[in-house]
């Protein structure tokens, strides 16, 4: 079925109105540029600080984006630009924004993997916030500890004068016949809600300490005279934009379609009919690997992450300088579910480096474990929606 509406930034399409040329990519790469020294000034003002206010943050996502914006227009549409200081920028805004993410990037993980913790565990607390409660229960009788590592709840559950409130029957059958016959099912859900504390306070660790890092790595490239360097040139870049001589009489409309082309041909080598059928088992086939490295199949799809975004950034310059104001709701959903991907694969490796720490306990590996295939089946699921969004564009538009 055809579509039903012209989309006047979808490259391809030939609507009435005037070309955008190199004249509307100047427009949108100083607006960019705008946007960039305003969230710069923002950053400044709200301050920096390890207790950096919400404003700090916002400042800082809004650096990146015009950051982001800025380098893939560059790289979509250098044949108008000046090819010296396009290859001299690119890489300069990319550390920028690839410096500034990763504070972000490490909170949202450890967030992510407590949040999964808890729901796999069914404890009533994060298991990042029972390290207090399970160094109380260290003190606790010899005998609660050997219930509690038998497969009873973790939790005030487990100590028996903190056990909640029961009726008289039920005391009475818990003492005639329950702690005799002990449920079946329960070990594998007490082990689990046993390792998920100290699992969770060792992601808490690990992920802490690499988010103080990148918090202090990305105050020191603010401060450095590379970034000095950097936001000169994007001042620059505000009031003048290097076009070539011929930019202003070139349409932008074949570079962006290359970029669609790019994206397409990425997602046509995408197993898109493996992903069609959900919890296909297809991203858990290597599994806890000792290999460190990233997982294989994860990078033709962080590769289309990329396209989709170049394709995306495209079409708002397309648009003019305003085009940001401009949403495609399916490109979006698309994003949103590679976005998802990206998280989940690496929240299932931070959890398998975290299973590889010497020396850890078999309830918390065990844990590690658990996590690690239920963020491996986000990172299905992901996939999964991405297949359906995209496949629902497709039929739309032939």
């Amino acid at each position: 079925m055809a579509q039903q509406h012209l989309d006047p930034t979808d490259p391809r399409s030939r609507h009435a109105g005037p070309v955008p040329t190199g004249d509307a990519l100047a427009g949108y790469l100083r607006a960019q540029a705008t946007e960039f020294l305003r969230a710069l000034r923002l950053h400044r003002e709200t301050g920096s600080g390890a207790n950096g206010s919400e404003g700090s943050a916002e400042a800082a996502r809004a650096l990146r984006r015009s950051a982001r914006r800025v380098s893939a227009s560059l790289h979509t549409f250098q044949p108008l630009l000046d090819s010296d200081w396009c290859e001299a920028m690119r890489p300069e805004l990319a550390w920028v924004s690839g410096t500034l993410a990763m504070e972000h990037a490490y909170t949202a993980r450890l967030e992510r993997l407590l949040t999964a913790l808890h729901r796999l565990s069914g404890s009533t607390a994060l298991p990042g916030q029972t390290t207090v409660a399970a160094a109380g229960r260290a003190d606790a009788p010899a005998a609660t500890r050997a219930d509690a590592a038998a497969g009873a709840p973790a939790g005030p559950a487990a100590g028996g004068r903190a056990a909640p409130a029961a009726s008289v029957p039920q005391r009475a059958a818990s003492r005639d016949a329950g702690l005799r016959n002990p449920p079946a099912a329960a070990p594998e859900r007490g082990n689990l809600t046993v390792g998920a504390a100290k699992a969770g306070a060792l992601l808490d660790r690990q992920l802490t300490l690499a988010r103080s890092r990148a918090h202090s790595t990305a105050l020191q490239a603010l401060g450095s005279s590379r970034f000095h360097a950097v936001a000169d040139k994007v001042a620059v870049l505000a009031s003048e934009v290097p076009l070539t001589r011929a930019a202003g009489s070139t349409d932008l409309r074949p570079l962006a379609a290359a970029a669609q082309d790019r994206l397409t041909d990425a997602v046509t080598a995408l197993p898109l009919i493996t992903a069609g059928s959900p919890y296909n088992a297809a991203a858990l086939v290597h599994g806890l690997s000792p290999d460190t490295v990233p997982h294989p199949q994860d990078a033709p799809w962080h590769q289309v992450r990329l396209l989709l975004r170049l394709h995306r950034y495209a079409r708002e310059a397309v648009s003019g300088p305003k085009g940001n104001a401009v949403v495609d709701l399916r490109l979006l959903s698309a994003g949103r579910a590679l976005n998802r991907h990206r998280d989940a694969s690496e929240a299932a490796a931070a959890a398998a480096q975290a299973a590889r720490t010497p020396r850890i306990a078999p309830a918390t590996a065990y844990a590690l474990g658990v996590l690690h295939a239920d963020q491996r089946h986000e990172v299905e699921a992901a996939r999964f929606a991405f297949q359906q969004c995209w496949q629902k564009e497709t039929v739309r538009t032939s």
